[in-house]
């Protein structure tokens, strides 16, 4: 961020008097006259002025001309402050000089006066920055508790994106749940307007991400896209079923959208996820596609292709999946570079975005020859949302076998795997297009999140290695997938008081929390808190510190502990049990280590989190390595949420809906923290039964069992009335339903390990074994080897490729018996490669050889260090926040 120093607030101001905020004009009180008429505001324009007077700066204006009129405030629009009225407050809209070194969409807000008049400039360096200097004054109006004094601006304030792409993402998936708000004229308005007033910078709406393998398909609505917009010309094909003025009605539904994105100033981007057109083993689908083989495929998509762009100008970029769900199999660049040809066709600059599963660089040549932006978008923390860094490295699953790329998923279950679930090898220092992280919805769908810290720490994540920033899917992504729809609302309530007009209404803190700190990490945490006070009054403080503890617990469960990557699979708000017992009980956990078993299941960053099964060896041994435990992880899961109860307890006095909303969510989120860490120690000591025959060990693990399964009920029990009782996110069990579904499940596995007990013998297990088990109950997060206010280590700046990089750390006050560094470069597809240190002058020694330096990649690293058997360090590690990023990253010179 820029501080006030690089714009020189006297140039900015030209023509103005300096004052201090609030100051009155001749002793009369801001937007008054002496004569104490009705306060007013002159919003002030200078047509010459190209910034200012651009459509979505006008557009901003009007938003907040509306603002201040619903807030009684008397409003005028003028071209100079000299025509504005004697005493009236003006606020004036204008872009930066070219001599302010800013960078694009930088916002400025700086008081004064001009003319006789005290004014704010509300300045921007380009269209965006001025929209949302506009859109922040509409902001403090709105949320505010007197109008004129919101728009005091105190001191000079200079705000610029941290993220270049601060994107949405709303899919359509559903031929029931999505029609009605794709058709409302009268929800996009609003929707778009609340992207741009949270700065969010693009839209993307995409289509045909419903299914993955175009097979047992029943709901085809803009499964295959194109027929459902176009009519192309010299070619015979349609979607069967669907009529002609159906057909147009979406275009033109589309062409509204897009023009009332661009409208504020976002990027419009549409997403064609699926380019397969025959559905298999589909005996009731409601629409299929005629008029297509596979000699007019491509030709045909790219026509498409071409004739929707040019009908839809508005639209600046296309997404497309190009690996072998999109129904086209991996490989086929002569099929790609056909389609992308309709990309050029449209006769003006549009962003291609490949999603970068099954992705290579000769997929990348194709989209580059183009001469289009291009972008390659992985997923962030694979369909989940992890805690706020980047893993440190995938799991053993996705790391690439000696295997052939052969098949349909040649490359994405071949030589490229590392590239289904995170960055791969995207990261290069060289690299000739943009990288943009995506979230998938996983991990968190249907309850309400909102914690600026970790919203802060994601923000700065996404900019990991010269990445351009992050796109969202949004709460409710997936909703009715794959025929699953069930008309009523999206949101799921079936407290009819709860639900919103529009489902994105109950996100609205959500989006707000995201898009205010995607663009700004420092932001001022008012930015946030005004909307909470007018919502919750004097318990906006504990309503929000309930919320932001609560949104912590997920994303660590999602880190810590991964039976599935696949959204598809794995729904943690409305979890379906892994069973520890019975391997072979039937569960949708197939993407998981064997024996698949709950206890055996791998983090989703396996090089900094361990699994239970491995811990309870470690806890066997009696000696600990430097990873997080599953204990650890529990007690950090506790913690959270006994912090979100007792923020939860001082909101008990408010009411209304948009309380309501939040209660039930932050106690289901408190619920799962308290389930998940009673099953990860149950867990543990199962594990430890099963090395030992211990029976101590099994009792303790039947315990613990039963104790999460006495929580989960309390989940069942507390959301009854208030969720239906089939929320569906797909057509599987494991996607639909409610809490109470899953309980037979766990029941099922708690009796097994009740039959286990019977035929369990008491034997002595000796002092191993029960020191194991006591550190699987009673170890807290206080372990006495996390305490990381000793060491002592400078990161360096740069390094340089060909040459080693020496790294030291030092220990202060500790005694350590050894140290070893992990380093691997910033590419997903390779293993971490680690050395001793040697002691030496106060501090351990190692170096990054040279031959390792010579690659086109930034460099990651972080040591393990040792004080005894019982006594480990990762540093950096995470602090107690748990928002920090774990190793450190050296770029290139």
């Amino acid at each position: 961020m820029p501080d006030s120093a690089q714009i020189n607030r006297r140039h900015f101001l030209k023509g103005t008097v300096l004052q201090g905020a609030g100051a009155a004009i001749a002793g009369a009180p801001i937007g008054r006259s002496q004569s104490g008429s009705r306060r007013s505001v002159a919003i002030v324009i200078d047509p010459a002025d190209p910034v200012a007077s651009a459509a979505p700066v006008q557009w901003a204006a009007r938003e907040l001309q509306q603002a201040l009129a619903d807030a009684g405030v008397a409003v005028s629009r003028h071209e100079r402050v000299a025509q504005s009225g004697a005493g009236e407050f003006c606020i004036v809209a204008s872009g930066l000089r070219p001599s302010h070194p800013v960078g694009p969409e930088c916002l400025v807000l700086a008081s004064g006066t001009e003319a006789g008049r005290q004014l704010v400039r509300a300045g921007g360096s380009d269209v965006r920055g001025a929209v949302y200097a506009l859109l922040e004054l509409a902001d403090r109006v709105r949320f505010g508790s007197e109008p004129m004094a919101a728009l005091q601006v105190a001191n000079l304030v200079v705000e610029r994106p941290a993220n270049a792409i601060r994107g949405i993402e709303r899919l359509f998936t559903s031929d029931v749940e999505d029609k009605p708000w794709f058709n409302d004229r009268e929800m996009w308005p609003q929707y778009l307007t609340m992207l741009a007033a949270q700065r969010f910078n693009r839209f993307s709406l995409s289509l045909g991400i419903g299914y993955d393998f175009l097979r047992e398909v029943t709901d085809a609505y803009f499964l295959f896209a194109y027929p459902f917009l176009l009519s192309v010309p010299g070619y015979n094909v349609r979607a069967a079923g669907l009529s002609d003025a159906e057909r147009d009605s979406n275009l033109a539904a589309l062409k509204f959208i897009g023009e009332e994105a661009a409208a504020r100033g976002l990027h419009f981007q549409l997403g064609i996820w699926m380019h397969g057109y025959q559905w298999i083993d589909s005996p009731h689908p409601n629409y299929t596609i005629e008029g297509l083989t596979a000699a007019n495929h491509g030709p045909y998509c790219r026509d498409a292709l071409a004739m929707l762009l040019k009908a839809c100008p508005a639209i600046q970029g296309v997404t497309f999946r190009i690996h072998g769900e999109s129904g086209v199999a991996e490989g086929s660049y002569d099929f790609w570079k056909t389609v992308f040809d309709g990309v050029k066709m449209a006769g003006r600059k549009i962003e291609i975005d490949m999603h970068a599963k099954g992705i290579d660089q000769g997929m990348i040549d194709v989209a580059l020859a183009t001469g289009m932006p291009v972008k390659v978008s992985p997923k962030y923390w694979a369909e989940h949302m992890g805690m706020p860094y980047h893993q440190a490295a995938i799991r053993e699953q996705e790391v690439p076998r000696d295997r052939k790329d052969n098949g349909f998923f040649a490359l994405s279950s071949g030589s490229r795997s590392f590239l289904r679930y995170g960055y791969g090898d995207l990261l290069r220092e060289d690299r000739r297009y943009g990288v943009l992280h995506r979230i998938w919805p996983g991990t968190q769908r249907l309850l309400l999140w909102g914690d600026p810290v970790t919203a802060a720490a994601y923000s700065r994540a996404f900019g990991f290695c010269g990445s351009d920033g992050v796109e969202i899917m949004e709460p409710l992504s997936f909703k009715g997938r794959r025929g699953s729809g069930i008309a009523g609302g999206r949101c799921g309530y079936a407290d009819a008081s709860l639900k919103p007009r529009w489902d994105w209404q109950k996100y609205l803190y959500s989006y707000r929390v995201w898009g205010r700190h995607l663009y700004n990490p420092d932001t001022d945490p008012e930015a946030c808190r005004r909307y909470l006070r007018t919502q919750f009054k004097a318990g906006a403080p504990a309503a929000e510190a309930a919320l932001a503890n609560a949104s912590r617990i997920l994303p660590i469960v999602t880190t810590a502990h991964l039976p599935s990557a696949a959204n598809n699979t794995y729904w943690p708000e409305i979890y379906t049990n892994q069973p520890m017992v019975d391997a072979k009980k039937d569960n949708p956990y197939g993407d998981t280590p064997s024996p698949k078993t709950f206890q055996n299941s791998s983090p989703l960053d396996p090089q900094l989190f361990s699994r239970m099964s491995d811990f309870a060896d470690e806890l066997l041994k009696g000696e600990r390595s430097g990873k997080y435990s599953p204990i650890e992880v529990a007690q950090w899961l506790e913690d959270l949420s006994a912090a979100a109860m007792n923020n939860l307890a001082q909101t008990a006095g408010l009411r209304g809906p948009e309380y309501s909303r939040l209660a039930i969510d932050v106690d289901v989120q408190i619920g799962l923290g308290r389930f998940f860490a009673a099953k990860f120690r149950a867990g543990v000591l199962y594990a430890i039964h099963e090395r030992t025959g211990d029976r101590a060990a099994l009792e303790q693990a039947l315990k613990t069992y039963r104790d999460a399964r006495a929580i989960w009920a309390r989940i069942a029990a507390r959301t009854k009335g208030v969720y239906v009782a089939d929320i569906t996110v797909g057509e599987h069990p494991w996607l639909r339903g409610h809490w109470s579904d899953r309980l037979p499940a766990i029941d099922d596995d708690i009796a097994r390990m009740e039959q286990r007990l019977e035929s369990a013998k008491t034997v002595d297990g000796g002092v191993a074994i029960r020191t194991a088990i006591r550190t699987a109950i009673e170890e807290a997060l206080g372990h006495p080897s996390r305490d990381l206010s000793g060491f002592r280590h400078k990161a360096p700046a740069k390094f340089h490729p060909k040459e080693p990089l020496p790294v030291e750390i030092a220990a202060e006050g500790l005694k350590l018996a050894s140290a070893r560094l992990y380093y691997r470069h910033v590419n997903q597809g390779e293993r971490w490669q680690s050395a001793d240190m040697q002691a030496r002058g106060g501090a351990f020694h190692a170096a990054i050889p040279a031959e390792y330096t010579n690659a086109p990649f930034p460099l990651q690293y972080y040591f393990e260090l040792k004080g005894g058997p019982r006594e480990a360090w990762l540093y950096p590690g995470f602090k107690p926040q748990l928002t920090n990023q774990p190793y450190f990253v050296v770029r290139q010179a």
